[in-house]
């Protein structure tokens, strides 16, 4: 049990490094929680700092998700170490403790998360977000798509439960952190890329 605690403890503070703040200022001098949607994640960082700057965010983002992942497997060793880790990592990104417990959306940690559990999946949701936001413009939305169309994939490859119950909570922690967003998507007033 202690390992599965510590596990998780480290996963959480792994994710809750904020790195769109630190890639932000470090590289561009520029704190992203002052500009556009005041959101550290790479939407804002590519919307305010430009294509470079989204792509690095991003990536930093998912590779947080993959450490989290690997923390489970290296100090446990069980899939459901390695999930109770993703969640942690999703959950730290979204709700930092380096950040009064603010955070991103967890959009692309939740992809990291994904790439190691289950590539199959992460490669379709992968797709059909590109495809959403490449029509539409809209990265919310393709976000929340991509996350309601997680368990369902899970589901349709036969994950073991483990895997299905995380791939729930991560679209449902997704899907709630973009609440505003749906809102603004739905009165016609949400921002495109």
């Amino acid at each position: 049990m202690t390992e599965y605690i510590l596990a998780v403890l480290a996963a959480y503070l792994i994710g809750s490094i904020p790195s769109g703040l630190i890639l932000g200022k470090l590289i561009w001098h520029t704190d992203l929680r002052a500009y556009g949607s005041h959101n550290i994640g790479a939407t804002n960082a590519w919307r305010t700092l430009g294509k470079a700057a989204g792509i690095a965010v991003f990536l930093a983002d998912s590779l947080k998700g993959q450490a989290g992942v690997y923390m489970g497997l290296m100090l446990v060793g069980t899939p459901l170490a390695a999930v109770l880790c993703g969640l942690a990592a999703i959950v730290g990104h979204s709700f930092s403790v380096f950040l009064r417990f603010r955070g991103g959306k967890g959009v692309a940690t939740s992809l990291g998360v994904l790439t190691m559990l289950m590539g199959n999946v992460t490669l379709i949701v992968f797709l059909v977000w590109l495809a959403v936001v490449y029509t539409t413009r809209y990265v919310s939305l393709g976000s929340v798509i991509a996350g309601f169309l997680t368990p369902i994939l899970a589901a349709a490859f036969g994950y073991p439960l483990e895997y299905l119950l995380f791939t729930v909570l991560a679209a449902t922690l997704v899907i709630v952190r973009h609440r505003e967003n749906i809102e603004r998507l739905l009165h016609g007033t949400e921002n495109k890329i």
